[in-house]
């Protein structure tokens, strides 16, 4: 045989061997981190729900959920294992950061208008308008009149082409 024909089949090959190698080291790594679990470390399922390890057995972790909330799940099941900042920060929105600078955003966008004395601000009058509800009926009765003058020029073998 010609090493010519065999090129193909080698190449395919060794595409084969690096993508299972890759996906080898991946596996074992996940592996690696679910026995790597300790109680009292916070976790993602792979559902994607956030929970911290209160025991680890051979197959099964017991997490809980919620305070007082516990559930048995696969050890297999666990998508990460995470830090205690960024599960904190997840969970119960704890942000170091926003803490250091002491900077808080307002609820609402008071602060970024110039005046603080609510007095001076005017009232925005939100009930209708009848200037304006008069003005549509007027389009429309346009639009309807437009419509029937397009129709009324029409014989009986006319069709609408475009």
């Amino acid at each position: 045989m010609d090493i010519l024909t065999l090129l193909p089949f080698i190449v395919l090959i060794g595409a084969m061997f690096l993508m299972t190698r890759s996906a080898k080291k991946k596996q074992a790594a996940a592996a690696q981190m679910r026995n790597d679990m300790q109680p009292g470390t916070g976790v993602r399922t792979i559902g994607g729900m956030y929970a911290t390890v209160k025991e680890v057995h051979d197959d099964t972790v017991l997490l809980e959920v919620a305070p007082g909330v516990h559930a048995i799940y696969a050890k297999n099941s666990i998508g990460a294992v995470l830090d205690d900042a960024e599960y904190n920060r997840i969970v119960h929105g704890d942000d170091q950061e926003l803490d250091a600078d002491g900077t808080v955003v307002p609820d609402d966008a008071s602060s970024l208008t110039g005046e603080s004395d609510s007095a001076e601000v005017a009232k925005i009058d939100l009930a209708k308008d009848d200037t304006a509800e008069d003005a549509e009926v007027k389009d429309a009765k346009e639009v309807k009149d437009v419509k029937d003058a397009k129709d009324e020029s029409k014989t009986d073998g006319d069709a609408d082409s475009k």
